[in-house]
């Protein structure tokens, strides 16, 4: 007898169902003491577009989607810039569980939670990478052993950056934070002129 291997969505649940459970994280009391949700992401299990952001925040711990409040309304905006659809893509974070007080990361909770997203790259195989902020930046272009990981998101931003991953080659586009963008119009601008390059990939 063959053995069955599972879709694409039991895969995904599988990955949820984990991270539901993961008392080891740092973050899971804080989460369970706040009644918030796991954020693990949304869209097409085919998608060839997958953004990558950092940690979800209130808004997204509280509804369980990513990049559902401001941030998320701007995402919309760009996406919509290019005629494309959130349910095109697939929208998700390294972290998957809302760090306190919205702080960044940490480095042992980007560990921890990285293997999900090391899982959920190679479900979907996407063919494009955009990075929003710089701590995706770093941990994906260092995931792929590109050379251009030691830069800055400064030099880096709206650039393809060729990198292999196990099912072939990807593009990695480097993209400010949209929250980064929200307050700042020169910011939002580049934004804007840096994500028509994923025009090319539609």
């Amino acid at each position: 007898m063959s053995d069955v291997v599972p879709g694409k969505t039991e895969q995904m649940r599988a990955i949820k169902d984990a991270i539901v459970n993961l008392k080891e994280s740092p973050l899971y009391e804080y989460r369970t003491s706040h009644n918030y949700y796991p954020v693990i992401g949304q869209g097409s299990h085919d998608a060839s577009i997958m953004f990558i952001g950092e940690a979800p925040g209130k808004n997204e711990a509280e509804q369980g989607r990513p990049f559902c409040g401001a941030s998320g309304r701007l995402l919309d905006e760009m996406l919509d810039s290019i005629n494309l659809k959130r349910e095109d893509v697939y929208v998700t974070n390294i972290v998957k569980d809302r760090p306190p007080d919205n702080r960044d990361p940490r480095s042992e909770e980007i560990e921890l939670y990285a293997p999900f997203l090391d899982q959920q790259i190679e479900i979907i195989q996407p063919e494009v990478i955009a990075t929003l902020g710089r701590f995706s930046m770093v941990w994906i272009l260092e995931r792929f052993g590109s050379p251009k990981a030691s830069q800055k998101i400064s030099q880096l931003h709206g650039q393809l950056i060729p990198v292999k991953a196990g099912y072939g080659d990807v593009m990695v586009i480097p993209l400010f934070h949209p929250a980064a963008a929200l307050y700042r119009q020169d910011q939002k601008e580049t934004l804007m002129k840096d994500f028509q390059v994923l025009k090319e990939f539609i």
